[in-house]
């Protein structure tokens, strides 16, 4: 485990501290926290964004001007 130096005004480590002693925790593992949070939110979007393109991909015969008609529209609906 890597050791960070983050400096902050005494007023946000006041009330850091406040808030960590309300959720029994430390502020070192609220930071601890939030910058795993950080990361999980950018590996999700990264694995969003590859299987989007792999939906792409799987779909290149798609063309948004090949449009049914209403009246086809209409009697696909049909049971």
């Amino acid at each position: 485990m890597k050791n960070i130096t983050v400096s902050v005004d005494d007023e946000t480590y006041r009330k850091a501290r406040i808030r960590a002693a309300e959720l029994d925790t430390s502020v070192s593992a609220m930071v601890r926290e939030y910058l795993a949070s950080i990361t999980r939110r950018e590996d999700e979007f990264a694995r969003l964004e590859r299987m989007e393109e792999a939906v792409r991909q799987r779909i290149k015969a798609f063309d948004g001007g090949d449009r049914l008609s209403r009246e086809e529209l209409y009697e696909k609906r049909r049971p």
